[in-house]
């Protein structure tokens, strides 16, 4: 019997899937469909050990015109995980409250579309995303930057919205709409953006193109992911609902695709009485290099990209900080961003660094604002060396708070890292996922990882 199973699981290799997260095909007319076999290290055993389960995957995925839509129908077992049992299904993936974790059906159900798309940002007057997004951003990401819901993943896949009206669509360009949330099932974090260009219809050069914005974000559950916050010391009892509003401007000073420049302004308001405002500018050159610059001014106690990239980790911890009143002296800070993408996306490299204008706080602070932060994406695309090609992510937190900066910048506490990397053979792939996201609560890393055979057909 078990020479019968491994015989069958060797075959469905052969016939493994794509892999997660490929993009629609752009014929107008596509369909794609796939079984892909891995293996997920899931934080899932007793006393927070790490488990390896073996999965097997369904993908289907249909794209017609600007639509499209993906379903992911992936199943991890793991094979006789005793005597007297051949199979055991990963409940979690499955049964509602599984052993009180708290997922209700739609959590569950929900993710099991890997994505329905409409449209393109900044292309399309009507645009909508929904599933896995890592790029939530209203605005000019002040309040909300690059916000993603794919922090729990493999472990928890969630289910995201992104969609966008321009009154142009009807047209009326002086108006316009974009919501955004990181999960569907739960509506725990919410954002807005309505924004107008009062000028449009007249005549006047630049400005005629400003668009004004309003922007409000909520989290209504800042301890929706975690178990027992009265166990983690630091943390109050309960937790209320964080809501960061503000303002902002932005007047396209050049048009194109080789030299877009645009100029840009916020105000932010955060619920521990502080506001922060920022002055900056970003653009690209020669549609190859993106580039951007912030002058930032602070008040203490303010946090900028409140809702960022890594929020869903650490949102107890930030929420913990805003439930005491700050508010004080404005201080300047900076950012800065430089990054470059060539043949055809598929060598990239982005990095960003921000900071404020003053020297490291002594005693040390909860406040990530008051120390440099930093970020790197790279990704090597496939078809530039034989048949590897990887994605690789660097954020690091509280630069020079425990050690000098260039040490806190390699030492990877505090850090989140991701990793990706493939080698494909004929229609082959094989990949392999490797992420550590540091846990604040254990002051430890909490590490997962994927190995998986894919194949298109």
């Amino acid at each position: 019997m078990r020479k019968l199973v491994a015989a069958a699981l060797l075959a469905l290799v052969a016939l493994a899937g794509f892999a997660e997260g490929a993009e629609p095909s752009a014929n107008p007319l596509a369909f794609q469909a796939g079984l892909n076999l891995g293996t997920d290290v899931l934080p899932t055993g007793p006393g927070g050990t790490s488990e390896a389960w073996t999965k097997l995957g369904f993908q289907p995925d249909i794209a017609f015109g600007k639509f499209g839509i993906g379903v992911d129908l992936t199943l991890r077992f793991k094979l006789y995980p005793s005597p007297d049992q051949a199979v055991e299904i990963y409940p979690d993936d499955w049964v509602p409250d599984y052993n009180g974790n708290g997922k209700s059906f739609f959590d569950i159900y929900l993710p099991k579309l890997l994505y329905v798309r409409y449209g393109v940002k900044g292309e399309d007057p009507l645009y909508a995303k929904l599933g896995s997004i890592a790029d939530l951003t209203l605005g000019n990401g002040f309040i909300m930057g690059s916000y993603s819901n794919m922090s729990f993943m493999p472990e928890t896949r969630l289910f995201g919205l992104n969609v966008g009206v321009d009154g142009a669509l009807v047209n009326f360009p002086y108006l316009g709409l974009e919501l955004a949330t990181g999960n569907l099932a739960r509506f725990d974090v919410i954002g807005a953006r309505l924004y107008a260009r009062p000028l449009v219809g007249t005549s006047i050069p630049i400005i005629k193109n400003a668009q004004l914005g309003l922007t409000l974000v909520v989290d209504r559950d800042p301890y929706l992911y975690i178990a027992n916050p009265s166990s983690i010391p630091g943390l109050p009892a309960a937790s209320k609902p964080v809501t960061v509003y503000g303002a902002d401007l932005t007047v396209p000073i050049l048009g194109g695709k080789l030299f877009p420049l645009a100029a840009f302004a916020d105000i932010a308001f955060e619920p521990n009485d502080s506001m922060g405002a920022m002055l900056g500018f970003g653009g690209r050159l020669l549609g190859l290099f993106t580039y951007g610059a912030q002058i930032r001014f602070l008040q203490e106690g303010f946090i900028p990209a409140y809702f960022d990239g890594n929020y869903d980790l650490y949102r107890a911890f930030k929420y913990a900080y805003m439930d005491k009143p700050s508010g004080g002296d404005m201080f300047a800070g900076w950012y800065a961003s430089l990054g470059t993408s060539l043949i055809k996306d598929k060598l990239v490299f982005l990095a960003s660094l921000d900071g404020p204008f003053k020297p490291i706080p002594t005693p040390a602070t909860e406040n990530q604002a008051d120390y440099p932060h930093a970020k790197a994406l790279a990704r090597l695309g496939e078809g530039i060396i034989g048949g590897f090609y990887f994605d690789a992510s660097y954020e690091k937190y509280y630069l020079g708070k425990v050690q000098g900066f260039w040490e806190d910048l390699v030492d990877p506490t505090d850090a989140v890292i991701g990793l990706a990397v493939n080698y494909k053979t004929g229609a082959s792939v094989l990949t392999l996922k490797y992420d550590a996201k540091w846990d604040a609560a254990k002051a430890d890393f909490v590490v997962t990882s994927t190995i998986q055979a894919s194949m298109k057909f």
